[in-house]
């Protein structure tokens, strides 16, 4: 398979693999959990993982590491823009699904605050 082709699938497979990533948090938290705790915590993650803000920021950022890479690519001795281009998407997009994972568990984490509970961390 062509490299042009094997990027984009790679892509597309690593953003719908990372989309629960940071949802999965396990707060800490000042007491015991209620049965209140588990339906808010559930609820909290869904809100997370609702977010589809934080899946266009990742291909933004696949999209400016591919153009980064592609001009450093042309530029070094062996000319191979394809090559930079596909290792910066695959850095970007890196760097995007682990800005968005802990976004989510930063959701996560205020939301369960936000309805009263002692979360520690």
């Amino acid at each position: 398979m062509k490299p042009i082709l094997i990027a984009p699938l790679a892509l597309a497979t690593l953003l719908g693999a990372c989309a629960e990533m940071g949802t999965d948090v396990t707060p800490v938290l000042d007491g015991a959990p209620t049965a209140q705790y588990q339906r808010d915590l559930a609820e909290c993650r869904a809100l997370a993982r609702d977010q589809t803000q934080l899946q266009q920021e990742t291909v933004a950022a696949a999209v400016i590491g591919a153009g980064i890479g592609g001009v450093l690519g042309e530029v070094d001795d062996d000319g191979e823009a394809l090559g930079g281009a596909i290792a910066g998407a695959l850095a970007g997009t890196a760097m995007g699904v682990s800005e968005a994972s802990e976004t989510r568990e930063t959701i996560v984490l205020n939301c369960l605050r936000g309805r009263g509970h002692a979360v520690v961390n």
